[in-house]
């Protein structure tokens, strides 16, 4: 199966709760709900064709409990092209913590991640896709097991919060695969991992 990677980020590259102000307040995150006012019809109907076209699921813990408890409560979820394939399709949690999963269909990784990881993407066909999750993310990304990465990104400076990468870390480079904007001002741009960098050398005057 393809990996790919979906995470809503402001353009300072927070992505911590994002969807209302009392979904992740950690560190004192106060700023929460600053995608909801952006994200228009054109947005939605792509993430609802992301979700439509996955196989399988992965989630860190902390994202799949906020995802538990929405879309996995959620009435008749068949009538929702989100909560639909939720509901329906495996789901994976990369977690030492989490030991009795309430979601159906659903199993916690707890050993070797990456050897679980691997088997998964060894299978002929299919999208396994990680929505939110982001230390999982950048354990993915720093470990070369993202095949394609999305990003949409919100015309907003949050200020403060948890972002997507950190201060310091590995370098990657990046290939555009598509690229959009919608109304509301969300560009969605999607990525492929290609290895190191590219940097400039100095040269002799």
């Amino acid at each position: 199966m393809k990996l790919t990677t979906v995470t809503h980020v402001s353009v300072d590259g927070v992505m911590q709760g994002l969807g209302g102000p009392d979904e992740d307040r950690r560190g004192g995150f106060e700023r929460g709900g600053w995608a909801p006012p952006l994200f228009g019809d054109e947005a939605a109907t792509f993430l609802n064709g992301v979700f439509q076209r996955a196989d399988a699921f992965l989630f860190g813990r902390r994202t799949y409990e906020i995802f538990a408890g929405y879309w996995g409560v959620m009435p008749d979820p068949d009538n929702n092209p989100i909560a639909g394939p939720l509901n329906a399709r495996p789901k994976y949690v990369a977690s030492t913590t989490l030991s009795d999963p309430q979601w159906a269909d659903t199993t916690v990784l707890s050993g070797d991640v990456a050897a679980a990881v691997g088997e998964l993407k060894a299978k002929p066909a299919g999208e396994l896709q990680v929505h939110g999750s982001g230390n999982l993310v950048r354990w993915l990304i720093d470990n070369h097991l993202v095949d394609e990465i999305t990003l949409l990104t919100y015309p907003v400076v949050i200020g403060q919060g948890t972002r997507l990468f950190p201060d310091t870390g590995p370098d990657t480079a990046l290939e555009l695969v598509d690229s959009r904007a919608t109304p509301s001002g969300v560009t969605i741009q999607v990525y492929r991992p290609i290895g190191r960098p590219q940097y400039a050398t100095a040269t002799a005057d």
